[in-house]
């Protein structure tokens, strides 16, 4: 009977969950592989699309005479990820005539997605494949045109696919690894234990398939307080925190998709308004709009290519000796139009301290503009929002007081989350105060908050003086700092 119904086991239980393993990795390395490329692509498209916002912004629109020489300068002055990507300016005759590598190009390579995007309506090409040196690489090209349609050149961006393509073989390496941990595992635990755990590892494998399933409502209920009682707890968290993270992604998606869709609308609504036919006025307006919601989308998208580089390690400081005061000085001063526009006040104790930091001046600058963008987003009309700054203890601490609708006690803690967002009927992506809080912490400094729902939020940004870091240069871990510090030292 026993070896009975330990066979049934291993043939039904053992048989079910490799299966279940096998498609769950198989799956999972389509999608990972997917979704790595889809990354790729979109970088692509996004540097694309910049380098002829860059074409159209320098010339006022696509013109043969200008292209060859905006494109050069974009090339080897602009572009900063040759590292990367490999961008190629084209001829009308498809001759590359400049390539971000420095080296001559290959014109005797096949450029598929170049013939592509000739042909197609929208001009845009893609190809994934192999170049003739056995490489395999991932190329988007977009044909440039004039404004009577006739061809004036192309631009090609081209990524080496080779690491996207051992990180990929890295996962799924993982997957299978683990898929063999999880059924030599479950074969021990049959083997040892099949009589006393059997009922208890259906119910938590029914459950792990739920959850797998995205029902994150599951809970499994709990007969002892033992280690399949502590696994149920274990199983029962993570069920709760997936639950969170879901919400929490979907989220982020509809704010970034809708963040993302209202300038887009702008910007093609004048588009189409501009292309029928205006006034001078009308048109001056329009043209206008599309600069700034072009800047307002290049912004979003900063930001998170920003965060991506934070959470992927791969931000670095320029750092330097500088006045945090003046940086200050210049992050208020950008506000203040928009303070005036909106009807609210911008109130700013101006300082003659001095305020010696180490670091980035751009990145400090990006945190102050953070936080007074989000004090001024959730201060209503007829609001204040006040800044100051002092020198204490060795700190420069800037205060942002604001008297909008305050953060709610139980949203409070996780405010500094990625994607986290407390109030979802505000415009914002959910990432400015995370991106905020890790430059800070990048520069040996903190941001707390402080809000009290319907009275207002302050947020402190404390960041210690160069005194402070030379005395005690454990304070950051900064590589950069480090560097500049070890220098002065010297």
């Amino acid at each position: 009977m026993t070896r009975g119904i330990s066979r049934r086991w291993f043939i039904n239980t053992i048989g079910v969950v490799f299966l279940i393993l096998l498609v769950s990795i198989l799956t999972l390395s389509m999608m990972v592989q997917s979704s790595t490329y889809n990354g790729m692509e979109l970088a692509l498209t996004g540097r694309l699309e910049e380098l002829l916002n860059w074409l159209s912004g320098s010339s006022g629109g696509y013109e043969t005479s200008e292209f060859a020489a905006i494109t050069r300068d974009y090339i080897e002055n602009v572009f900063q990820e040759k590292n990367r990507m490999e961008i190629m300016a084209l001829s009308k005759d498809g001759k590359v005539f400049i390539t971000s590598t420095g080296f001559e190009p290959d014109q005797q390579q096949a450029m598929p997605d170049y013939e592509m995007a000739l042909k197609s309506v929208d001009n845009a090409g893609k190809w994934v494949g192999e170049l003739d040196t056995g490489e395999k690489v991932m190329a988007v090209t977009r044909a440039v045109r004039d404004s009577s349609g006739s061809l004036i050149g192309a631009i090609r961006y081209m990524v080496s696919l080779e690491r996207a393509d051992r990180q990929t073989a890295l996962v799924i390496s993982a997957l299978v690894l683990a898929g063999a941990f999880i059924m030599l595992l479950l074969t021990l635990s049959g083997a040892y234990f099949i009589r006393s755990i059997l009922v208890p590892v259906r119910q938590v494998s029914q459950s792990a398939r739920q959850i797998a399933q995205g029902d994150f409502e599951v809970r499994i209920e709990k007969s002892k307080d033992d280690e399949i009682g502590q696994l149920c707890d274990a199983i029962n968290d993570m069920a709760g925190e997936l639950g969170a993270a879901e919400r929490m992604k979907n989220d982020f998606i509809s704010s970034v998709s809708h963040e993302l869709r209202t300038p887009l609308t702008a910007i093609k609504g004048w588009a189409e308004t501009l292309q029928g036919g205006a006034d001078p006025g009308t048109e001056e307006k329009g043209i206008g709009v599309i600069i700034r919601e072009s800047e307002r989308l290049s912004g979003l998208v900063e930001e998170l290519l920003d965060f991506s580089r934070l959470q992927s390690g791969r931000m670095r400081l320029i750092a330097e000796r500088l006045d945090l005061i003046a940086e200050l000085d210049e992050a208020v001063y950008l506000f203040t139009d928009r303070a005036r526009t909106e009807r609210k006040e911008l109130r700013y104790a101006e300082t003659d301290q001095l305020a010696p930091v180490y670091g980035d001046r751009d990145r400090l600058r990006q945190v102050f503009v953070n936080i007074l963008d989000n004090a001024l987003k959730y201060t209503g009309e007829g609001g204040a929002v006040s800044v100051a700054a002092s020198v204490e203890a060795g700190y420069v601490k800037v205060l942002v007081t604001d008297t909008g609708c305050g953060i709610p006690a139980e949203h409070l803690p996780n405010v500094k989350k990625k994607f986290y967002k407390a109030n979802q009927l505000v415009r914002g992506s959910g990432i400015g105060l995370a991106l905020a809080d890790e430059i800070t912490a990048m520069h040996g400094g903190a941001l707390a908050l402080e809000s009290q729902e319907g009275a207002g939020t302050s947020v402190t940004i404390s960041l210690p003086l160069c005194a402070t870091l030379e005395a005690s240069p454990g304070l950051v871990e900064t590589p950069e700092i480090q560097k500049l510090l070890e220098r002065n030292k010297e």
